[in-house]
Formats: C-alpha cells, sequence, structure tokens
C-alpha cells in the first residue's frame, strides 16, 4: 500500500510476493475480526447473510460523538478559565446547530443538495418567497427563510438545469447543449481514494471526448475546486440516479494528464469504491456552489440564536439609536485624525452632540457627516458614488474606534465583497494600527498584508508551541481510521492477486466448505498446498482468468485548444477564497490514499443472472463442481460482492471521519483563537470568509463590524454578520452602482428581487444615510457623463481640475474624451457572449497609437461589457506586432468596480437592426463604465442605437455632441462621431481615423515630413513621429571634410572613411580619418542604418545600363517590377505629394492619413541621383528597446529604376516598404 503526499502520489507499489504474504497474513488477522463469516449452515440467502454485516461491524468502534462530549468536560479542567469559555464557544456554536427547532423545513436541509433536488423538473423547486423590496418582514423566520431558500435555488438551479438537459439528450456534443455553460465529461471512472485532513476524496479520471478540445485548465473555469458537480451511471445518464459532489482539489499535474484527473468530495452515503464503473460527470460552469455553502449554514444558524440590529432589517425601523457601548461613554478622543498641535483640544468630545466645526481633519464637508453617522449610529449606511473616497472615510472611523479602544475590547470585524478591496483598506489601516489580521483567501498585497495573514502569523510563531489537544486527538482518530479503510480495501488496491477465497469466506460471500474445496482442488491440480494468497482462486478459474485493463484510454483530438474563461490570478483567489481550509494548500490533497483497481477478472463464455449464481452457490458445496465455462460468471459476482460489502462499510466508517474533520477544524481554530486571534485589534476577511468562519468569528465577540462594498453583496452574506454580540454595523457602499450578481437571471427582477442587497433595501424603506459628493478622481467633463445617475449633487474637487494633477492625454490634442460611433454589426460566439469584430480591432489600433505616444501600457484599461469582446480584445493585442512583451489591462466592467486607471477605453459591443442592447440598459453597470478613467476616456460602440433605447445613453451622446453645455477646459467642444480624431505633438496638425484599416497609415505622429535636425546636423528624413530625434542614425551622405582633405564617402550613420585614399593605397594603409561621435543613448542596434554596404559600380555598367534602356532591352525588367509592386499592398510614394499616402480615389474615408511605412523621408530623390549615391538596399530601423518605441522591419526592398543616367527625369520609387515589428 502506498502513502501519498502532496501533489505527485507516487503509483510504485510492492511487487515483492513475500512482503506481500506477509503484509497479507497481518491484514488477514485484522480482516477475520471485521469480515465474519456469515454464512449460515441452514440456509444459503445471500440477502439474510448480508443482513448480519451491519449489527457484526459497529462491534467495539468509538462513538465519535460521545467522544467529543468527553473531550469537552476534560479541556475545561485542563486549560485556564479565561481562555475555556471562548473556545469552548467555537464547540458549542456547532453543538447548537445540532439542536431541533420548530420552524420550517428548510432547517433541516443538508450542506449538499440532495439528488432529489437536482432531478426535480419544476423550474422554481420548492418556489422561495420574492424579496421584500420595500417593507418590513412579519417575523424573523420568514426573513431568514426568504434569504435562505432564494440563495439556496440561486446556488442549485443552474446545475438542476445542466442536468435535466443530459437526461433529454444524453449523446449530444457539450457545445450543443443550451445556454453554453454545461460541462460534460464521459466516461468517468475512480481510480484513487484519499484520507486527507479535509475530508475523503475520490480521484475521478475523465475524458474530454464530448467537448473535443484539450482544455487551458490554469485559465478555465471547468471544474475548479468547490464546484458542485452531478453523476450518474453512464447506463442511466440521470434518468433515476443523481449522485452529487463538491470538487475537493485539482491539482494541475493530474488536470494535464490524458485523460485528466480530478479529487471530488461526496457525502459518506455516496462513497463508491468500485473502479471499474462507468458514470457520467455534468457540471454548469456559469456556478459557484462553494461561495454560497456557508453562508446557507450560517442562515439556519441564526434561528437559532439571538439576531441583533433585527427591528432595522427585518422590521424596517427608521429610528436608528446610539451603539450600547457609545451610549455608555459617549466621550471619544480625536485627536488622531487631527493636526499633532490642535489635538489636545480634541481628546474629550461628546460625539452624540455632534463633532466640532473647528475639527480640522481634512475631510470635506459631506465626509464629516459621514463620520458622525459611521461613528454614533448602530447601523449606519454611507453612499460613495465614484472617486468621493468611501475607503478614506472608513479608515479615519475605524482610525477614531481604534483610538478609543480600551484593554480587552474584541477586534472589530472589517469585511468585503472582493478581495482587492478588503486588501486596500487593511493597506490604510496598517499605518496606524499594527495589531490586524487577514482571514482566510489568498491576499494579492505582496507587502504589508501579506505578511499579516493567520497563515503567515501561524508560521511565524516559536518552536515548541503546544499544539492544540482537540486536533492532536482528531488526527489521532483519523489516522487510526484511515488504517482500518485501508485494511478494508486490501482486495481492491492495485497489484493485487485475484480475490482470496478466504476473504470471500470472511465476507460470507461463499461458505466455509466451499472454501476448503478450493483448497483441495488446488492442492490436488498443482501437487501442494500453496500458501500464497489468492493462488487457490486463480488455479480454479485456469485460462479464464485475464488482466482488469484501465478502463479509460487516452484521450486524442489534436492540439485545439479551448480558449481560456478567467486569468490565471482571478481562477486562484476565486478557488482560495471559498475553498481553502486555512491556508492549505488547495492545489492537492496530502493524505494516505489507495489506488484502486479490479486487477484480475474472468473471462465469461456463458452470461449468467445474480440469481442464478447464487442458486447454483446454493446447491454447489464445492466449488470445482461448477462448470469450467461458469467460473468466469461466478468469480465476477464475487468481484460485485465484495465491492458493495466493502463499500457499505466504508461509508459508515466515512460518516465517522467527517466528525473527525470537523473535530479537527474545531481544534485549528480554537488554537488560532488563543495564539493569534484573541490578541488582535482589527481583523478583515470577505463576506465569504465571515460565513465560513463565523464559529470562530462569534467566539471573538465583536461589537463593530464594517462592510465595505455592502451595495455590491448579496444581502445572505451581510445578514450573517449580525452574530449575538454585534451592537454596532457599518455598511459602506453605492447603490447607484453595481449591483449584487446572482447565478439565476430571472431572480434580479421581480417578483424575487435577489439582487437587491441589504444596502439598498435599507435605503428604499427610508433608513437615514449619508452621500458623499466631492470626487476627487475623473477630470470634469467625464464627471459630467454621469449627471443622468446623480444629477447635480456630485462635484468635482480642485484637484482634479488642475492640469498638473491631470495632464492631457498624449497625441489627442487635447481630446480628453471622445465616442466614436459605428455602426458595425455585432457577433455571438459559442458561449453566446456577444462580440464586435471591428470595434475590437479599432480599440487595438487605438491601444497601440497611445502606447507609440508615450503613454505606459498599465496606464491604460480597455473595459467591455461582455467577456467575448474581452477575449477578441486581448486576442488582438496579443497579435498586434508593436505590443509584443507588454501586459494589458482589459476586463469586463462587472469585474472593474472599486478600480481606476489614467486613460479608459470602453467598447460597448452592441450593434443590431433590433435595437437591442441587453444590460447597457442597466444604469448601474452603466455608472460603473462611465466613471473608471482619470484623465481620458473614449467611448466606441453605436450611439443611434444607445440612444434610442437608454435615457442615460441618449443623455451621454446629446453630452459629447456638444449639446449639453459644458465646454471641456481642452480640446473640441464637439467629442463625437464617426472619426477618432488624432493630433500630432509636433506640427499640430489632426489626422481622422475612420476605419480599423486607417491605423496601418499612422504612424503616431502626422502625415509631414518631419525635418527636424539631427545631431550630425542633417535634417531628419521619416515622415513626422513622436520619439525624439536622437534616436535616429542618419542614412544621408556624410561628406565631412577629412584630415586627408577629401569629404567623407560613408554614410552618416557610419565611422568615417575616405574611399579615393582607400584606393591609392593598395598596401592598406588608410589616411588619418576622424571617426564620428555615435549617440551613446541607446544600443547599438537602435539606430537606421543600410544592411547592404556602398560599393561603387564601375563607369562600364553605367554605361552598359544606358544603353540597354536606350535600345529598350530593360522594358521587360520595368514590366516585372511594376507587377511585383501591384501585388503588394501598398501605396506609391509621391515626393511631390507631401505625405498624401497615395490614397485611392475611392479611400476618401480615410481623411488625411499617411501611409505608415515612413518610406518618403527615408529615401531622398535627389540624392540619388548623383554618381556616387548607394544602390537601393533593404533597410532596418530599430527604435530601441524603452517603451513606446519599438522595432520595425521593412518587408521589401527599395528598388531605384533610373530612366537614364544622362536624363534629368528623377528616379521612380517602384514602391514605399512596409513596417513590421521585429521579434
Amino acid at each position: 500500500m502506498g502513502r501519498g503526499h502532496g501533489r505527485g502520489r507516487g503509483r510504485a507499489q510492492d511487487g515483492d510476493s513475500g512482503r506481500y504474504r506477509g503484509h497479507h497474513e497481518a491484514t488477514r488477522k485484522v480482516t477475520k475480526n471485521m469480515f465474519v463469516n456469515l454464512a449460515d449452515q441452514d440456509s444459503f440467502g445471500m440477502t439474510e447473510m448480508n443482513a448480519h454485516l451491519p449489527e457484526r461491524f459497529g462491534n467495539g468502534q468509538m462513538d465519535v460523538g460521545a467522544g467529543l462530549s468527553r473531550y469537552n468536560e476534560e479541556s475545561s479542567q485542563r486549560q485556564q478559565q479565561h481562555n475555556s469559555n471562548e473556545t469552548q464557544d467555537i464547540q458549542k456554536y456547532f453543538e447548537i446547530a445540532e439542536k431541533p427547532v420548530a420552524c420550517g423545513s428548510w432547517l433541516s436541509k443538508p450542506e449538499i443538495p440532495s439528488s432529489k433536488e437536482i432531478l426535480a423538473n419544476n423550474i422554481i423547486h420548492g418556489t422561495p418567497s420574492p424579496n421584500k423590496v420595500e417593507g418590513p418582514y412579519d417575523s424573523n423566520e420568514e426573513y431568514l427563510a426568504t434569504q435562505y431558500k432564494l440563495l439556496r435555488e440561486d446556488a442549485i438551479r443552474p446545475l438542476r438545469e445542466a442536468v435535466a438537459q443530459i437526461a433529454a439528450e444524453p449523446f449530444k456534443k457539450e457545445v450543443d447543449y443550451a445556454g453554453g455553460t454545461v460541462g460534460l465529461y464521459e466516461p468517468v471512472y475512480f481510480t484513487t481514494i484519499t484520507f486527507s485532513p479535509r475530508g475523503i476524496a475520490l480521484r475521478a479520471a475523465f475524458s474530454l471526448g464530448r467537448i473535443e478540445k484539450r482544455v487551458r485548465w490554469d485559465q478555465s473555469k471547468r471544474l475548479i475546486t468547490g464546484s458542485l458537480v452531478a453523476l450518474s451511471p453512464a447506463d442511466d445518464a440521470f434518468k433515476h440516479i443523481c449522485v452529487l459532489a463538491i470538487v475537493a482539489a485539482r491539482p494541475k499535474s493530474a488536470l494535464e494528464q490524458n485523460p485528466p484527473e480530478i479529487d471530488l468530495f461526496f457525502a459518506a452515503d455516496d462513497i463508491d469504491i468500485d473502479p471499474t464503473k462507468k458514470w457520467i460527470m455534468v457540471e454548469n460552469r456559469a456556478s459557484f456552489f462553494e461561495a454560497g455553502r456557508h453562508t446557507l449554514s450560517a442562515l439556519q444558524h441564526m434561528m437559532r440564536e439571538p439576531f441583533p440590529l433585527s427591528d432595522h432589517l427585518v422590521k424596517a425601523d427608521k429610528a436608528i439609536e446610539a451603539p450600547i457601548y457609545l451610549l455608555e461613554n459617549p466621550f471619544k478622543d480625536l485627536s488622531s485624525i487631527v493636526a499633532l498641535e490642535e489635538g489636545s483640544k480634541f481628546e474629550n468630545v461628546n460625539v452624540l452632540e455632534g463633532l466640532p466645526k473647528d475639527l480640522s481633519t481634512g475631510l470635506d464637508r459631506s465626509q464629516t457627516a459621514a463620520l458622525q453617522r459611521m461613528l454614533t449610529k448602530r447601523l449606519a449606511v454611507v453612499q460613495g458614488p465614484p472617486g468621493t473616497g468611501k475607503t478614506y472615510v472608513s479608515v479615519v472611523a475605524l482610525k477614531v474606534l481604534l483610538t478609543n479602544r480600551r484593554d480587552g475590547d474584541p477586534p472589530i470585524i472589517v469585511t468585503s465583497q472582493t478581495n482587492h478591496a478588503l486588501d486596500q483598506t487593511l493597506r490604510h489601516i496598517a499605518p496606524f494600527e499594527p495589531q490586524f489580521v487577514r482571514l482566510g483567501g489568498r491576499s494579492k498585497d505582496r507587502d504589508v498584508v501579506k505578511c499579516r495573514t493567520v497563515f503567515q502569523l501561524r508560521a511565524g510563531m516559536p518552536e515548541g508551541k503546544p499544539r492544540a489537544t482537540l486536533t492532536a486527538r482528531a488526527f489521532g482518530e483519523m489516522r487510526k481510521l484511515t488504517s482500518e479503510m485501508r485494511t478494508l480495501l486490501v482486495p481492491l488496491e492495485v497489484n493485487k492477486p485475484p480475490l482470496d477465497h478466504n476473504l470471500l469466506k470472511d465476507l460470507g460471500i461463499i461458505t466455509q466448505e466451499q472454501a476448503e474445496s478450493m483448497e483441495t482442488g488446488c492442492a490436488e491440480t498443482l501437487g501442494i498446498a500453496p500458501d500464497t494468497p489468492g493462488i487457490q482462486t486463480e488455479v480454479w478459474l485456469g485460462n479464464l482468468k485475464i488482466e482488469s485493463l484501465r478502463p479509460i484510454q487516452p484521450d486524442s483530438f489534436g492540439f485545439e485548444l479551448e480558449d481560456g474563461d478567467l486569468d490565471f490570478e482571478e481562477l486562484k483567489e476565486l478557488e482560495a477564497e471559498a475553498v481553502a481550509q486555512d491556508d492549505d494548500d488547495i492545489e492537492a490533497l496530502k493524505g494516505e490514499y489507495t489506488i484502486l483497481s479490479d486487477n484480475y477478472t474472468a473471462k465469461t463464455p456463458t452470461s449468467k443472472s445474480d440469481n442464478q449464481i447464487r442458486e447454483l452457490l446454493r446447491t454447489q458445496s464445492n466449488l470445482y463442481s461448477i462448470k469450467p465455462k461458469d467460473r468466469g460468471a461466478v468469480y465476477q459476482y464475487f468481484q460485485r460482492q465484495t465491492k458493495k460489502l466493502i463499500t457499505e462499510e466504508i461509508r459508515k466508517k466515512a460518516k465517522r471521519y467527517e466528525k473527525l474533520v470537523q473535530m479537527r477544524r474545531i481544534g485549528l481554530w480554537e488554537q488560532d483563537y488563543s495564539t493569534i486571534l484573541k490578541d488582535q485589534h482589527v481583523i478583515g476577511m470577505t463576506t465569504t470568509g465571515l460565513s465560513k468562519y463565523r464559529a470562530l468569528i462569534s467566539a471573538l465577540k465583536p461589537k463593530i463590524i464594517l462592510v465595505e462594498e455592502a451595495a455590491e453583496t448579496l444581502e445572505p452574506p451581510v445578514a450573517v454578520a449580525c452574530i449575538p454580540s454585534l451592537e454596532h454595523l457599518i455598511l459602506v457602499g453605492d447603490h447607484k452602482q453595481l449591483r449584487p450578481h446572482c447565478q439565476i437571471r430571472e431572480h434580479e427582477n421581480g417578483p424575487y428581487h435577489f439582487n437587491l442587497s441589504l444596502f439598498e433595501r435599507m435605503v428604499n424603506n427610508g433608513i437615514e444615510f449619508d452621500t458623499l459628493t466631492r470626487q476627487r478622481r475623473m477630470i470634469p467633463e467625464i464627471r459630467r457623463l454621469l449627471k443622468p445617475i446623480y444629477g447635480e449633487e456630485l462635484k468635482d474637487h480642485q484637484s482634479v481640475k488642475e492640469v498638473g494633477n491631470r495632464p492631457p492625454v498624449e497625441g489627442m490634442g487635447g481630446c480628453n474624451s471622445f465616442f466614436f460611433t459605428h455602426e458595425w454589426p455585432e457577433s455571438q460566439d459559442l458561449n453566446k457572449s456577444y462580440f464586435n469584430q471591428k470595434e475590437a480591432s479599432m480599440i487595438v489600433g487605438f491601444f497601440d497609437y497611445l502606447v507609440f505616444n508615450g503613454v505606459d501600457p498599465p496606464k491604460i484599461t480597455v473595459l467591455t461589457f461582455y467577456n467575448g469582446q474581452r477575449k477578441v480584445i486581448v486576442k488582438g493585442l496579443r497579435s498586434h506586432p508593436n505590443l509584443r512583451g507588454f501586459s494589458f489591462n482589459v476586463t469586463t466592467v462587472d469585474s472593474y468596480q472599486g478600480e481606476e486607471n489614467d486613460i479608459v477605453l470602453l467598447s460597448l459591443v452592441r450593434s443590431n437592426p433590433k435595437y437591442q442592447i441587453g444590460f447597457l440598459n442597466v444604469d448601474n453597470r452603466v455608472c460603473v463604465a462611465l466613471s473608471r478613467a482619470r484623465r481620458g476616456f473614449y467611448v466606441f460602440g453605436n450611439g443611434e442605437i444607445l440612444a434610442s433605447e437608454s435615457k442615460t445613453w441618449a443623455y451621454v451622446v446629446e453630452f459629447m455632441y456638444g449639446k449639453k453645455g459644458g465646454k471641456p477646459a481642452t480640446g473640441p467642444k464637439h467629442r463625437l462621431g464617426y472619426k477618432l480624431p488624432l493630433t500630432c505633438s509636433n506640427h499640430n496638425y489632426k489626422t481622422f481615423v475612420q476605419d480599423p484599416s486607417d491605423w496601418e497609415y499612422i504612424n503616431g505622429g502626422c502625415d509631414m515630413d518631419c525635418r527636424c535636425p539631427l545631431p550630425c546636423g542633417h535634417n531628419c528624413m521619416l515622415r513626422c513621429h513622436p520619439f525624439e530625434g536622437s534616436r535616429i542614425q542618419c542614412t544621408q551622405r556624410c561628406d565631412r571634410p577629412l584630415e586627408c582633405g577629401h569629404p567623407c564617402s560613408n554614410l552618416c550613420c557610419d565611422p568615417c572613411r575616405c574611399a579615393r585614399c582607400e584606393d591609392r593605397n593598395p598596401s592598406g594603409k588608410r589616411a588619418l580619418l576622424k571617426p564620428i561621435t555615435l549617440n551613446r543613448i541607446t544600443s547599438q542596434q537602435s539606430v537606421v542604418q543600410a544592411q547592404t554596404p556602398y560599393v561603387p559600380k564601375p563607369a562600364t555598367r553605367r554605361l552598359q545600363g544606358w544603353k540597354d534602356y536606350a535600345n529598350g532591352g530593360s522594358e521587360e525588367r520595368h514590366a516585372e517590377l511594376a507587377r511585383k509592386a501591384g501585388e503588394i499592398d501598398t501605396k506609391f510614394f509621391d515626393a511631390s505629394s507631401k505625405g498624401s499616402g497615395g490614397l485611392s480615389s475611392n479611400a476618401d474615408r480615410r481623411s488625411d492619413s499617411s501611409p505608415r511605412s515612413m518610406t518618403a523621408a527615408l529615401v531622398k530623390v535627389s540624392s540619388l541621383q548623383s554618381e556616387s549615391s548607394p544602390p537601393a538596399s533593404d533597410v532596418v530601423i530599430d527604435f530601441g528597446q524603452p517603451a513606446p518605441l519599438r522595432r520595425f522591419r521593412f518587408k521589401e526592398t527599395v528598388t531605384v529604376v533610373p530612366a537614364a543616367s544622362i536624363d534629368t527625369t528623377p528616379p521612380k520609387v517602384s514602391r514605399g516598404p512596409q513596417l513590421s515589428l521585429l521579434d
């Protein structure tokens, strides 16, 4: 038997038969006590024999519940009195949960849904009551039951609908099922059972054949840890049988195997150890059950304990008093939030009478009013529109509360919907309060918050700290139980012989007489009495014995990869926050394991039913009397019965194991409480973590809980914050931004209104709240777009009006906001998500233009309402030759609340003849989309459709067209149109882009010649460019006088040399040269240089060339050059056209665009007319690595076609080369 730990679990087994015999003998002594002989000499009825098993297996086993109770009594005597009460509170929390309550059936529902809930066909299973938008609930039970039923239905229904589709049409490809969110895996086989501290898990190997693609597991939402999956035998396909499981771990090494494997947690009664049983597994990839699982349990628990603040949350009482602790002592020290020299004046202020008017905190008037409410109301509701400083005011309030904290006071709980917002708040707290801790989840912070996680603090505890006794006891019992279960599984362990006849006898499958007949027959056949286990069965089977092959084979469908769903970091955060048990490694389960296998089976020349085999065994006391052709069917019956009996016993022990897992968790929490948490002043966690660790938080008895992002969170996770000790609840958010997200779209509308947050419901019921009114994020012209949502209340702080704080966007000539409208049609991807390919290409080109003009890519965010469009834009940015090596901020609007950036490009996608705009009509989402940019905001979409379907978008369109007044500080008044205006920073020359293809003619500047002086003294010959001229090395003739008296023969960028003197010195002695000093700012590669060195042509070749031309001999050559020019998608350059770009007459939509190739300035026609001019050559332009300058290569040779050496007609340039990025 192998023991495995961590990710890589060894599969090597002990193959030595002698060692196996010794192990088997020891095992048989144990199993002889476990597997009793149930054969009845008077009756061979298998059903009657198996009926004795439950009583026999239960003998001598410990009652875990009684053991826990005894431990509670012992621990209370050993621990100090001041610690025992608190730690026992954690145990009592779980004991209370098991007590019956005279309420509805919802209180008795298990955490994991039953098969009946999944197989039910009705759309709303149990028909939950709708959430009340306004008005009170009749009772606490009605309120809690409503929230519970809505949350449970929202968590379970997506899987129910997926299962219903499979049951109706079980043989379709995954992509053909409606909704695009069904995850279907078939076949599935169980290969390993793992006994981990988190629970007993079965590892399932599965095929991707129904997907027909390989999966990017590190970017996929498939089977993420904590997902709820449904399994059914393949021959049933959810017609009658459904088993539920939760993904326990998704180790990358296992998923990248072929076939991939995943670890699953089952309810004890659903564990199945048959490695040959074929299953089908289904999930709904749009839902995540684990996020609501702990909240459901917490809501049930609230019916068994006091419910503080229920008069406001349930009865909607508008009269809000001060917290009890404040009524006892209303005088507070406010010196921590004012200047040091004024601190003494505010050390003893009665805050119930209001804050002093001369309190110079740096807060504006609305922030001061919000602070007053947060300090003095037991239910404080504060609305903060975008950029108004919600988090800052929360931190100021926490600073006051912490300053007035007394020794022995419980910690303040800070919670939020997302890890990002929580980490941000804790970072602000850290400078003035070092005693804080981050509980649960996986913090993205790499500095102060990361060091204050429970995991890090636990790791830093001094060595020799006594381990929690309850945890140690749980581990000891788990090891004992694991040993018993692994002993039971020996017959199914990999690399074992056929089933031993003594095992079959002990299980009661055969009688004592039948077992002896196998021994006698084997001895007669072999001539000896062997003691090797299983040899008797092997001899009895004869040539019917065959090796049991692995039932699942590797997939083979090429290299096609499925598109990723989420960025890797988002995925890991989602998994870690909801599932990680005290920061354990969630990528792999640790613990002992057994690899399951039938090892050997038998051929079945004849087929017999189980009833026929039972009758045969009843009548044949000598197994050798059974015909050889029937023995294969009999042996397979032995295997089925063996697995059935072992499974029944494993399930019984698994129930005890579940209680030990809970005991271990309680012990760890008690240890964390005693060693870490009880001395902290602030404890931070997400709202999901608050539900998950509610027993631990309840034991800490906090009085104050502050909820950030309260308007973005579903009501149940916030309601469970009302633990019995709570006196003061602070809700901070903005109900006009994103509402909470529901898994079921119907739940967001009437009559359910489940996406109504507790924050918004309190506002709807007339609970007093304060609104912050002065924003410090957006420039005024962007802030004015929010007028339809916030009216005139939202004002600008002086800081956003100053150009020094919000400089104009580079390359836009002061046009810091613009609505680019178009009529390009939308499309839908395989997941039914909308995208607009041309709009995405337009945004990618604009992104490149901004980077070329000096904007740092991390300072640009691309927002879109649809994940399909996000994927298209990301793909376009990654494949753009100029943007390789950069990272990009491309995300959906729903994922970007609370974030901001300098420049935001908003992709609206929707454009269709039916004028449908989907949830672009939802003002909450629109509010977030319009309010993320600090200094540059550019919208891309069909303005006509949006304006006709939404009042908010109609205002935005009219305002940006200049009809609503409020001219921006810089740039034009009209900022809406079919052409995006770009402005050259060098020449102040405007260029308009109307189509994605126009970006090929924009080089970051305009279409005029640069003509700026280079360090060498020549004028730059390139087209206008945004980078400095010092980055260019000149390719014109140097002609500097050398010490020999001759002009330099080389190009300006090369070291000086004299060709005449070199010709006169055959010995190699050179004239004294005056070298050019190269620009050292850039590397040697960051130059413009000729690839082909200049070699003067002999006069005879030039004369012969003229003769050939005069005689018409070169016409064929010229025709060939013209044909090649026509094949290449570039424009001829006319030196006298001032860079018209060679646009054709049908290119009138490209206004004033210039070719990106920069051909004209690079090749000067006049310089090629002299005899000593170098021939045309391939040219490399390398602008160096520092962003935003990139490297380019000409794809074609610049070919000069001379009319004649004595002709005055200028040479013809066949065509301008294109630019492309070097890898």
